[in-house]
This record gives structure tokens, C-alpha cells and sequence, in this order.
């Protein structure tokens, strides 16, 4: 099934996930890889190339000796179930309304949509809604055993709505797989098979893996069983726009739909990671894969077999990049660490003494450059757990401690909904006060940068990233002065935001 994550201010590159239940109208990018006796040659020629005084570079690894050695322990899995689909879904798996509608003849940000939907007419090209159903769906991905008694771990996408999950080794067996558990915020699954003496994956150390080392994945993309390509690793700790705590590993590896929850190999044989998503325009393999840590997976993988569940520990900030910007009107001597927009109220963070324009520098003496590696320190730590943090506040250091709560306290979620349900819940924006440096980037005074946008705020053409400066006419200077405006506000309201330093005005329909 694909996953489209949109990225800020509306850009159109997308990320896919990299297993489908559907099809996929894309070209397949193939790997074949010499024989040893090329490699060697390869290699030679490779050595002779180097100028003079530079280290010479080691024997490329033996990809046909991981692929026969640990081949057999990666799996095909084919699932089959059903997913009800509303009036507004056309089954599709990027079938939004807006999608659905774009799709028949008519956007619906024309007023005229508006006008055909208020008297509950189909607008000209459209097809008649058509009431919920259920739709069949099937798709499938890769595996691999972990235990020889039938431990696979695999993807949470590739199983999610899987009413029959089939495993399939090298050997052409099949087997009935049950779903011990899934982490949708990880996107890691464990399945069950009934199974002895099966062949296994060594795991290895994403620490000991470096920026250009040589990586092997295995898979079936487009449904091909067991292809093998094969890249270097691009970047390690990557975040994604996609809400997700996880440091992803990025390679050049091809990796396409089908390849979704097959194993990452070093140089050594062992799975540093499991194949998850893919950078795309088109659907796609592009030159960008995405790798779950095999750590984040094992993770996973124990709690589930322990408990039957997943718990995540939380901080409770909301956390942005610093850069130079930023870290000149803050005193910073570079753009370094996580720069706290917002702190949920009564969380762990607040407890703490964490305060909106902190700077995260370390954690636990973990040194943290760039936002997105302060939520993989919390991804990986318990419910529980104790934070030392460094803190760059007002041009001094401070030294705090956090006790980390659970994310998955449903209690705490309601509290912090509710600070924001003004905003959030009936206009559909999530907003944080403008930093110093940002105001005067954007030549205001004052103003609130929407964080997310969803629900009517959406529908009206509001973006992340958009600032508010007004709400019917009375500046919005903090949250609760916005709060209260729309509190006060009828069925409409009138958003005055600023984008790319143009200002428009946004009539609203409330929720």
C-alpha cells in the first residue's frame, strides 16, 4: 500500500512506502551484479584509478556469498482482506475526497463544487457517491526470519488491513502466518509461522555502519521473489516528515514496491536495517531508500513477543531546526540542536522545566545537531525513563532532568487536546508563537506560524507554514488571544495569513 507523506509548504515530492496493496505504474530499475572474478577486476581497475598518495580501497564485498548464505531466511508475503470505503473513497490508496473529486472533472476548491455540494448534487463530471462498502485488497511484501521457530519481522504497512497473511521461503513452502503485534509509529510488525529449524539472519550494529559503506537488500519488488541490488548507505538518523520518531537509514539501494519489510545487509551479512520507504516522484525507485534501524526493530520485535503491545516514551515538546537565523538571535555559536517551539502542559517536559526558546545541545551526553535526533533519543528510550538534558537558555547553559512519560497514555493526549480544542479541534490549525529571528524574517510584528493544518482550515487553502496575522480583524499576537476569537466567532471566519510575503485574506467554514 503507498503511503504519500507529503512534505512542508506543499512541495510535490512525495514518500512512498515501499509495498503495495494495488498496483504501481512504474519503471523497474534492476541491479545484476558480476561474477567474482569481474568483481575482481572491477576492483583492480577501481585501485589503479587512485591518485597518488591516496589510501588504496578494500576488495568490494561478496554479495553472492550474503545472498546464498542468508537468502533463504527473507520471505515473500502475500496478504489478502478487506477495507470499508466510505462515500468519498474510491478504493484507491490516495483516495481523499479532494483526490477522488480531481480525479472525476471538477476541483473542489472551484466555488461552484461548493455550490453543487450545499443542494447534495454531483458537480458536472462527477460520479454519483456511492454508499460505504467494503473493498477487497491485496498485496504483498518481504520478511525475514529472525528465530529458527518462525519469528519474521516485516512492515506494519504491509500487513495493516490483512485478513490472510501467507509467508513464502526460497524453498517454495508456504505457511498460514499469524500477526503477533504491529507498531504503526515504528512501522514494524512481527508474524508468527509454524516452523522448525528455519533458516535465520545474523543482525548487526547500525553504530559500527558508516556514510558510504557498502549495503545489500533483498526483497520482491513488483512481486519479483528474492532480487538482490544493491548501494552505499547516504545518511544515517534521517527524520521524515511523516510525525515518525524513527532514524531512518538512507541508501542509494533500489528499492521499490515489494521490497517493503525485506532486510538491509552490511558488507558482513548481517541486517542493519528493514526496507520501508522510498523518495519518489512517480511511485518509483529515485535514488533514495529509507531503512528502519534494526535496532528500532528489535526494539519492537521484544515487546511485542513480551506483551503483545508497544509502548513509547514521551517528552511532550514540539521541537524545530535551528538555523543560522536562529542561532545568531539566540547567541548560539552555531546552528546546532533542537530549539523547543511549544511544551505540552503538565508533561514530562514542563515537569522539568523545559520553557518555549530552549535549545536542546545534549541528551544524556548524546550530543543532539539537528531536531530531528532529540524525538530518535525518545523513540528509543522506556516510559519511565530518566533525560539529562543541556539546555541553551537566554545565552547561559542549564542542566535539567526529565522523567519520560508513556505516549501511549490516553489521559495525557486528552488533557493536551484540550488546550488546543479553540484551535485544533474546530478551526483545524495547530499554531506556535514567532521566534525573534523568524518575525523579522517574515517582516512582521507579530503572528503565529501554523504548525499543521487539517479540517476546515485545510479545505479553505490554509498550509503549514502560512502565517497568521489577524482572526476577523484582531491581530493575532499569542494562542489564546486566537482562542478566544474563535470562540466568539459565528459558523465563518475571516483568517488573515501571509505566504511568501503576500497577504490574503481566508473566510473559513468553522467545525
Amino acid at each position: 500500500m503507498n503511503t504519500i507523506l507529503k512534505t512542508p509548504r506543499g512541495l510535490v515530492a512525495a514518500l512512498l512506502a515501499a509495498g503495495v496493496i494495488g498496483g504501481a505504474g512504474a519503471g523497474l530499475a534492476t541491479a545484476h551484479f558480476a561474477s567474482a572474478q569481474q568483481a575482481t577486476v572491477a576492483t583492480t581497475a577501481a585501485t589503479a584509478a587512485i591518485p597518488a598518495g591516496m589510501p588504496s580501497t578494500a576488495a568490494l564485498p561478496s554479495f553472492a556469498q550474503i545472498t546464498a548464505q542468508y537468502g533463504p531466511a527473507v520471505v515473500n508475503i502475500s496478504v489478502s482482506g478487506t477495507r470499508h470505503a466510505g462515500a468519498d473513497d474510491d478504493g484507491d490508496d490516495d483516495a481523499t475526497p479532494a483526490a477522488a473529486q480531481r480525479q472525476q472533472g471538477m476541483d473542489p476548491n472551484d466555488p461552484f463544487y461548493q455550490f453543487f455540494r450545499q443542494f447534495g448534487l454531483p458537480a458536472p463530471g462527477m460520479q454519483q457517491r456511492q454508499a460505504p462498502r467494503d473493498v477487497p485488497v491485496r498485496g504483498e511484501g518481504s520478511g525475514f526470519i529472525v528465530s529458527a521457530d518462525g519469528l519474521v519481522l516485516t512492515n506494519a504497512h504491509v500487513v495493516k488491513d490483512a485478513d490472510t497473511v501467507t509467508v513464502k521461503l526460497t524453498d517454495r513452502r508456504e505457511f498460514k502466518a499469524k500477526v503477533l503485534g504491529a507498531d504503526p509509529k515504528t512501522d514494524v510488525a512481527v508474524l508468527k509461522i509454524d516452523a522448525k529449524d528455519l533458516p535465520t539472519v545474523k543482525l548487526g550494529d547500525t553504530r559500527a555502519m558508516n556514510v558510504g559503506d557498502w549495503v545489500l537488500a533483498i526483497g520482491s519488488p513488483f512481486g519479483f521473489e528474492n532480487s538482490v541490488t544493491a548501494g552505499v548507505v547516504s545518511a544515517k538518523g534521517r527524520s521524515l516528515p511523516d510525525d515518525s520518531a524513527v532514524p531512518f537509514i538512507q541508501t542509494d539501494v533500489a528499492v521499490n514496491p515489494g521490497n517493503s519489510g525485506g532486510p538491509l545487509f552490511n558488507a558482513r551479512g548481517e541486517v542493519v536495517g528493514i526496507n520501508s520507504q522510498i523518495y519518489s516522484r512517480s511511485g518509483g525507485y529515485q535514488g533514495l531508500s529509507f531503512a528502519i534501524p534494526i535496532e528500532v526493530a528489535s526494539k519492537v520485535q521484544q515487546q511485542i513477543v513480551a506483551t503483545g503491545k508497544v509502548e513509547h516514551a514521551k517528552l511532550g515538546v514540539a521541537v524545530q531546526e535551528v538555523n543560522q537565523t536562529l542561532a545568531d538571535s539566540f547567541g548560539l555559536d552555531r546552528p546546532e540542536g533542537a530549539l523547543v517551539s511549544n511544551v505540552e502542559k503538565g508533561g514530562p517536559a514542563d515537569k522539568a522545566g523545559l520553557q518555549s526558546g530552549d535549545v536542546i545541545r545534549s541528551v544524556n551526553g548524546q550530543k543532539i545537531v539537528a531536531s530531528g535526533d532529540l524525538p530518535a533519543v525518545v523513540g528509543m528510550a522506556m516510559p519511565g525513563a530518566k533525560l539529562d538534558m543541556e539546555v541553551w537558555r537566554q545565552g547561559k547553559r542549564e542542566q535539567l532532568s526529565a522523567t519520560l512519560g508513556n505516549a501511549n497514555d490516553k489521559a495525557a493526549k486528552v488533557a493536551s487536546n484540550d488546550g488546543d480544542k479553540a484551535t485544533r479541534g474546530k478551526l483545524g490549525v495547530s499554531l506556535r508563537p514567532l521566534q525573534p529571528g523568524e518575525l523579522s524574517q517574515a517582516g512582521v510584528d507579530a503572528g503565529l506560524l501554523i504548525e499543521r493544518a487539517q479540517g476546515p482550515a485545510a479545505k479553505a487553502g490554509i498550509q503549514p507554514g502560512d502565517v497568521l496575522l489577524a482572526v476577523n480583524g484582531t491581530p493575532a499576537k499569542d494562542v489564546e488571544q486566537v482562542r478566544e476569537a474563535i470562540a466568539k466567532a459565528g459558523k465563518s471566519v475571516a483568517l488573515l495569513v501571509q505566504r511568501d510575503g503576500s497577504r490574503i485574506f481566508v473566510p473559513v467554514q468553522l467545525g
